[in-house]
Order: C-alpha cells, then structure tokens, then sequence
C-alpha cells in the first residue's frame, strides 16, 4: 500500500486512472514484460478509455462477447457428460486464465495480457472437442485449426461482423497459443508468442488439460489411477492440486533471463514426466474406445448439418440469425460462412438443429 501511495504522490500530474496503472507497471513490471502503454496497438484506432488499460479492455470484451459465452456448452474431451463435476470448454478456458495468471505474476509480467489471451484462445474451438476439429478439416479444409479460428471470431465474427478489434499482442497469443499436439516450444521460433505473456499461456494451456483431462478421464472411468505412470506421479504428484503447483513452481524456478529476453523452461524431470503423462492420455484417454465411439457419431452430425446448410442458403440464413452471426464480409463464400457457423455452435445446438432437420415430426 505504501508503495502505490507513493507511486500515486509521484504521478499527480497524470490525468487518468489508467495513466497511474500505466506508471505502476513501468515501475514494478519486469524489463520482459510487454506494458500496457507499449501496446502495438489495434487494426482499428481508438480513443483510450480513462480507467482500463488496453489488454484490460481486450479481456473485457472477451468475457462479454457471444463466443466465450457459448464455451459454457462445448465439450472439453467427453461428450455430453451427465455428472456436474466434469470439463467444459468454458471450465478449461478459465482454468487456463488461472494458472496463466500466477505464473504471470510470480514473474512479474503483465497479468492483464496473459489474462485476455488465455480467456480468448479458445473462442473458435468447434463443438464436440477436437473431434469437432477433426470433422471439418475433412470435410471444409485441410488446414482448418481452431487456433486460426478463434482469431477469425475476434476480427470478423463477433459484434455482427464488425470483430472485437483486439490488441495485437493479444490477437497474436490467441494465434499461437497452441500447436495441437506439436512441441510446447516449437522450433520455429516465429511458431511462438511475440510477447513473453503469450508464451506463458502457451504453457498454462498444457498444464491445465494435463491435470483436468487425467482428472475426468478417472471420473468417468475410461482409465483408473492406478493406471497413471509411475513417473508421472513420482515426479509431478498424485493429486490435481499437486501437479499443478509442481508445474507451476517448476516453470517459475527454471525461467531464466538472457540478453534482456525471459526464457521459460521447466527442468528436465518435469519435462519428461509432462511429455510422458501428455503421451499416456492420447493413447488411453483421447484414442480410447468409448472417446472415439463417440467421435464417430459426432462425424455423422456435423457433417451432415454441413452439407444440408450448405445446399439449403434459407436455413443457413435463418440459423445465423439466431447465432447473430450477420455482417460477414463480402464476398465470404458459403462453404466459409458454413464452418463458420459449424464451428461456432455448441455441442446442444447441433443436437437440437440435427433432431429439428432429421427427426421425423410425430403427428399429434
């Protein structure tokens, strides 16, 4: 407190609340850390607000946009589960944000930006999971990736075609957050967030599917405990709250300065214990019989809402009215505003929209 006090004496001259944030980071922030006011900026100028600094605003209109709210029914790894306690899309998506956020802080970067990515670098992410993902690859385009996605959904989807109009840095991160089952640090070094921020949700995102994804899969029975490798639990514990705080203690201790860029690491027994228990749940869990059973049916739905929207413009129309998905930019052809629609819906709404268009109707 006496530390802002004096901060706050020192910039009397300043003329906004979001100016003494600004001078509060200049003056406590790491020499690595991106500040607020160095901010790149966005594709659209804007007035500054008063009060929140730029990647304050970017999490803002994340968490009030359309797209983080349908995360709250979008599938994680298991479909449609019944019991309360399991995964969301949504659920990962703040899990993501926590441990983002202490790790930001204990290495005094700017927890605001590694707030706004993580809330944000999963927008685009398809229903049903990543076989979702899957379905539209083959069906709409190779090289289709929910990564890519979920920037189109902050520059062109969101706010009726007008986009978010997001920070750079931010766009950026949620661009790179991920590389599906790539390396977490690729060697492409321009694969990697341009801000150390980014970097960090890069890590945050492993770490929490990791823990959740081992969590619900021993939940729901498709593995049991006693199945985890013994290495994993020797090295990184034996319980959720122990193998986060092990990875998280880990990151923060082996981090390293040089040339005056921050270099996150963990040490090598995490690594290998990370990269083990990462190998066991595709093989076990992601690649199971009950997972990939329902990937089967989920291929079966959405292609099929695919193909009938696609040849059928007054629906597809009318559902993206109800998804206030308007304004596309011109010349979107319909095979892009149908994965677009495809990718945003939740994993209810295309039950629903599959059993309203296949189901026969009952007379009464």
């Amino acid at each position: 407190m006496a530390r802002w006090q004096a901060l706050r004496k020192r910039s009397h001259k300043l003329t906004s609340i979001r100016e003494e944030i600004e001078a509060w980071e200049r003056e406590y922030l790491s020499p690595c850390a991106c500040l607020s006011s160095d901010s790149r900026g966005r594709v659209t100028h804007e007035k500054p607000c008063p009060i929140r600094t730029e990647f304050q605003r970017d999490r803002d209109r994340i968490v009030y946009s359309n797209a983080f709210k349908r995360l709250k029914h979008k599938t994680q790894v298991f479909l449609s589960p019944l019991g309360d306690h399991y995964r969301t899309r949504l659920t990962h998506t703040l899990e993501v944000s926590t441990i983002a956020r202490t790790m930001a802080r204990a290495l005094r970067l700017n927890e605001d930006l590694a707030e706004a990515i993580a809330l944000g670098h999963d927008l685009g992410h398809t229903p049903f999971g990543h076989g979702g993902e899957v379905v539209l690859k083959e069906i709409y385009l190779e090289t289709f990736s929910h990564r890519e996605q979920s920037v189109r959904v902050v520059d062109v989807l969101e706010n009726q075609g007008r986009g978010l109009n997001l920070t750079l840095e931010v766009r950026d991160g949620i661009l790179k957050h991920s590389k599906g089952y790539g390396a977490v640090v690729p060697e492409e070094p321009n694969e990697m967030p341009a801000t150390v921020e980014g970097r960090v949700v890069r890590f945050a995102d492993i770490m929490a599917y990791l823990n959740h994804d081992l969590d619900d899969a021993i939940r729901s029975g498709v593995i049991h405990l006693k199945q985890v490798p013994k290495q994993c639990a020797d090295v990184l514990g034996r319980s959720h709250s122990e193998r986060i705080r092990t990875m998280i203690n880990d990151l923060v201790m082996s981090t390293w300065i040089e040339d005056g860029d921050m270099h996150l690491a963990v040490s090598q027994s995490v690594s290998e214990a990370m990269g083990l228990l990462r190998q066991f749940l595709y093989d076990n869990v992601y690649r199971s019989e009950q997972v990939h059973g329902e990937f089967v049916k989920v291929k079966k739905i959405l292609s099929e809402l695919y193909y009938y929207l696609l040849e059928n413009p007054e629906a597809l129309e009318k559902e993206l009215s109800k998804m206030e998905m308007g304004g596309l930019p011109s010349g979107t052809t319909r095979e892009r505003t149908v994965c677009d629609f495809a990718a945003s819906i939740t994993d209810r709404y295309a039950l629903n929209l599959y059993e309203e268009i296949f189901f026969p109707t009952p007379l009464v």
